[in-house]
């Protein structure tokens, strides 16, 4: 079985809190995409794990977890996050832990030149999280960069940093006049954060294929969600990698496979990090009581997050180019609070009414028509079934359904591993 678990909406969906519940069906967890720039938060016995670049399954000390050659790894940060994991008694070898000598190193230097980037653009700022993500991908694709597996051979490692060093100071001191890229610097802090990972660096296509044909069973986990795709999202406000489900096995390292299903999650109202339209989006005492009762704060930043009601125009959109085969909702208890639940289901783009997804200019100019439905009122974080909720909370999941033309499998009604039911 080959499953990918991917974000329908903006991101911040819930999708580590379903990998870390999901994986132990599973014997391998894959990213597949992606580096830093975003947290999948999960909450089990052992505490509570911010996760930016390790898979959600490390906390299962019986699956494999693969870093893919489609992620961008700051090595400085995956240390960093494999010794706080440590400390708290989570197990990290070789063979819990293979890391694709594919995937790309995000050097300081992205990280700077996103920061003075940003800096630049002042309020017309995307929004980044400041962590290299865009350099890093756009170097990749001028195939000027740093890979895992040129670790293992440091002579040429040297000459390649030197040489790359050089190209970039055309852009860091002749461009923006800032203080040019060390080469011995960055030399040595591959030395320091990337040869002690080493051990951990394989061919992950060679690795993937022989499990997949040995029957291991495997899990793609995507971050942030549809609309932050390259190609698909809000653009120019998205990631710079594909989060879209297709892309899974090509990001894992074993383009010739293909998925057998998509579990798209999707939150029970909207939120939203970052720049860009958001057409949903509430503001003042409304969106505060909906941030607080959710804890809408960047899992990778700490930022507070943007929220709104349900948007039934774009999640039924990311169901659509995720392919999503079942849903798994998450959040729905923080709903609990209100007599009445928003939802958007058309756009006002220019005075039509419209039930698609725009882009560009429309989507800027698009309103929300909003509709109300009936709160319940009541807690429901002890539910385990369907019939365990309150009615208003079944037609509320059921008009999701409907009006999204997706099958919801799964409804997370707390943050605890065991607070959810299968429908």
């Amino acid at each position: 079985m080959l499953t990918a678990v991917v974000g329908i909406n903006w991101g911040d969906e819930g999708k580590g809190r379903m990998v870390d519940l999901l994986s132990s069906r599973y014997d391998i967890v894959i990213r597949y995409q992606g580096g830093n720039n975003a947290g999948h938060t999960v909450i089990n016995e052992r505490g509570k794990f911010i996760l930016n670049l390790l898979p959600s399954g490390i906390l299962r000390d019986e699956t494999v977890n693969v870093m893919g050659p489609g992620m961008v790894i700051d090595l400085e940060h995956l240390t960093g996050e494999m010794e706080r994991l440590r400390e708290k008694g989570v197990a990290i070898t070789p063979e819990h832990l293979v890391i694709s000598d594919r995937a790309t190193v995000c050097m300081p230097y992205h990280k700077m030149m996103d920061i003075i980037e940003e800096e630049r653009l002042g309020g017309k700022a995307y929004g980044s999280t400041r962590r290299g993500i865009a350099p890093v991908y756009a170097d990749k694709y001028m195939k000027k960069t740093v890979r895992m597996g040129d670790l293992f051979h440091p002579e040429t490692l040297k000459a390649h940093v030197k040489d790359l060093t050089e190209w970039k100071n055309l852009t860091v001191a002749g461009g923006y006049a800032h203080e040019p890229v060390d080469p011995d610097e960055i030399y040595a802090w591959l030395e320091k954060y990337g040869f002690p990972l080493l051990p951990y660096v394989k061919d992950t296509t060679r690795y993937l294929t022989d499990a997949v044909e040995a029957g291991k069973s495997v899990m793609f986990e995507a971050q942030l969600g549809a609309l932050r795709d390259i190609d698909f999202g809000i653009y120019p406000y998205t990631s710079s990698s594909s989060t879209i489900a297709a892309y899974a096995p090509i990001g894992a390292g074993i383009p010739a496979k293909r998925l057998d299903n998509i579990v798209g999650i999707m939150k029970a109202y909207s939120s939203c990090v970052g720049a860009g339209p958001f057409t949903c989006e509430m503001f003042g005492a409304e969106a505060e009581a909906l941030r607080e009762a959710g804890g809408e704060y960047g899992a990778a930043t700490g930022r507070p997050r943007r929220v709104g009601g349900f948007d039934v125009v774009a999640s039924r959109y990311g169901c659509l180019v995720q392919g999503a085969t079942e849903i798994a909702l998450t959040k729905l208890d923080v709903l609990s609070y209100l007599d009445r639940i928003p939802v958007v289901t058309h756009y006002d783009v220019n005075g039509k009414l419209v039930d698609y997804f725009p882009t560009g200019d429309e989507l800027e100019a698009a309103k929300p028509v909003v509709e109300y439905l009936p709160g319940w009122h009541r807690d429901i974080s002890g539910c385990r079934s369907f019939d365990d909720l309150p009615k208003e909370a079944q037609d509320y999941v059921n008009f999701i359904a409907e009006s999204t033309n997706t099958h919801i499998k799964y409804v997370s009604v707390g943050a605890g591993r065991d607070e959810y039911f299968e429908m």
